[in-house]
């Protein structure tokens, strides 16, 4: 072993244990029965030796590191860049989330890839369960008023009680046997019990919370260039997204004259979400006959290679992800384990939704839509990449990633596949415009969000007006964007550093036909999620490989 692969080695054991749900995520089952400590104290201690790591990984000497450990290396910079940037805003006393993310999801991971026997599982999620009265408890300590968004509190409080019924009635609904299922409920009572204090606190917490999502220009800046390595400021990333709605409004308007014969997109795009599965089942049906769709297209065309065994399964989306979350999204399996096996979950409304709420769910995932976001999660979007990537030997590549990349990539893949003319029908072309439109105003709200220039009501207008969105869907969104600072500019932006690294990778090859493509594709989606500048160097070594 290198001396690099044994200082990335110890990095990353100190990680997993620091972090045993994201353990759990990637497949290191050892880690399953322990819950995240989320005290001030071990929040402080990460942060100091993050720092120690980051000063670790810049003194290293280029001439000692091979080419990809070189790519390894500054992918461990620009990660520990990145919370260093972060680390005096403190997002642990803002964000209730924190709170209750670990306990939800690191119980729920067990469950969907079920990588051990049922009594091990067991054993592991009632401890986790046991565990979450002392996260909550950490919360109630930390969370300062003075700090914390309400729109943060708003967000976690639906959670917090969509938790508690989880917990309590769920998880052991997934226990096939009557003693084991006895135990694991015992455990979640224990923990609802837990989300529905934290629920309380909440609600108390709301009328004081006065605290901003504001992280400020030169941050923002900061994140893009240092973290993910982009040639870009906050102002200019904005141009971008400003110069791109306009175009794509233009691509638009070209659409509602052939479908429709008129310049108001707004007005056809409106017409065709009113034309949607009539329930939330028969959308997850839709949703996976499209996903198959796809993966036989991409074979039929030879646009990508296939890891033996794949499987991309379309599920109703955790109860608790309901509330805070309406559109669909992707589970991949876990990097180190022998799963290929990834979920696609489709937008349920939540529990208790009135009939309009539903309605507005379904319109959000017409018919038109459906083809494109079934591109963008499955294949070759975020399915077909994450299972690709976990070929990648690096346990680096394998433990951190961009959203840069991953959403950047699953972007490129419906923008590919409505070149290669996988979508047949003019509206479903139009829809998948319209996806890289919202994009586009995504990059405007977050930048503006961000640096102050728009409220949190002037950011729903805008993706009401702007973006098509039903107003109840803008206001999820736009929580969303408030909670997670730079990750909505991801997708469009790495929509289009991807496509001009295509551009490149063609003319240094002097060819761009199918099997041009296919190996650019296997190639870059192989290199992992890495920033997309560390992503290009990949790419030039696979190329030479």
């Amino acid at each position: 072993m290198s001396s690099f692969a044994e200082l990335a080695r110890d990095f990353l054991g100190e990680e997993y244990a620091d972090a045993p749900v994201m353990a759990s995520h990637l497949g290191l089952t050892e880690y399953d029965e322990r819950l995240d400590d989320l005290s001030a104290a071990a929040f402080e201690a990460r942060h100091r030796k993050s720092l120690v790591w980051l000063a670790r990984f810049r003194g290293l000497a280029e001439a000692d590191l091979g080419a990809d450990e070189r790519i390894d290396r500054d992918l461990a910079v620009s990660t520990l860049q990145g919370r260093a940037i972060m680390a005096d805003w403190e997002m642990w006393r803002r964000q209730p989330d924190t709170y209750l993310n670990p306990g939800l999801s690191g119980v729920f991971t067990l469950f969907l890839h079920r990588l051990r026997p049922e009594a091990e599982l067991v054993r592991a999620a009632a401890a986790r369960l046991r565990a979450v009265p002392r996260a909550i408890a950490d919360g109630e300590r930390n969370l300062a008023a003075d700090l914390t968004p309400r729109v943060y509190v708003e967000r976690a409080l639906g959670q917090a009680r969509a938790a508690a019924r989880y917990a309590r009635e769920l998880v052991p609904a997934e226990v096939a046997d009557p003693r084991l299922r006895a135990e694991i409920a015992e455990a979640g009572a224990v923990a609802a019990a837990a989300f529905e204090r934290f629920a309380a606190f909440l609600d108390g917490l709301r009328a004081r919370a006065r605290g901003t999502w504001v992280i400020g220009e030169a941050r923002y800046s900061r994140l893009l260039r240092e973290k993910e390595l982009l040639p870009l400021d906050t102002g200019g990333l904005q141009a971008r997204g400003r110069r791109e709605y306009a175009r794509l409004a233009e691509e638009l308007r070209e659409y509602a004259r052939k479908i429709a014969g008129t310049d108001d997109w707004p007005r056809v795009l409106a017409e065709l979400n009113r034309d949607h599965p009539p329930t939330p089942e028969t959308m997850r049906e839709a949703y996976d006959e499209w996903t198959e769709r796809a993966r036989r297209f991409l074979r039929e065309r030879g646009l990508v290679s296939f890891p033996a065994g794949e499987e991309c399964v379309v599920r109703p989306s955790p109860p608790f992800q309901r509330p805070v979350l309406a559109v669909a999204s992707y589970q991949r399996p876990p990097a180190f384990s022998t799963s290929l096996r990834g979920h696609f979950f489709v937008p349920f409304p939540p529990d208790g939704a009135s009939a309009e709420e539903v309605q507005k769910r379904l319109e959000n995932n017409s018919h038109a839509s459906i083809p494109t976001t079934s591109v963008h999660e499955a294949y070759p979007g975020h399915h077909w990449h994450l299972v690709t990537a976990k070929a990648n030997p690096s346990g680096l590549r394998r433990t951190f990633s961009t959203s840069y990349f991953t959403e950047g990539w699953a972007l490129y893949a419906e923008q590919m596949m409505r070149e290669q003319g996988f979508f047949e029908d003019p509206r479903h072309e139009m829809s998948q415009c319209e996806a890289m439109l919202f994009r586009a105003a995504r990059i405007v709200v977050d930048t503006s969000l961000h640096t102050g220039a728009m409220t949190f009501d002037d950011a729903v207008a805008f993706m009401t007006a702007k973006a098509n969105l039903p107003e109840p869907t803008a206001r999820a969104e736009v929580a969303r964007y408030c909670s997670w600072p730079t990750q909505a500019s991801a997708y469009l932006t790495g929509c289009l550093e991807i496509l001009a690294l295509r551009e490149r990778y063609f003319a240094r090859g002097g060819h761009s036909d199918t099997a041009a493509l296919r190996a650019f594709h296997d190639t870059l989606a192989g290199s992992g999620a890495l920033p997309i500048a560390l992503a290009e160097r990949a790419l030039a070594l696979g190329e030479e490989a």
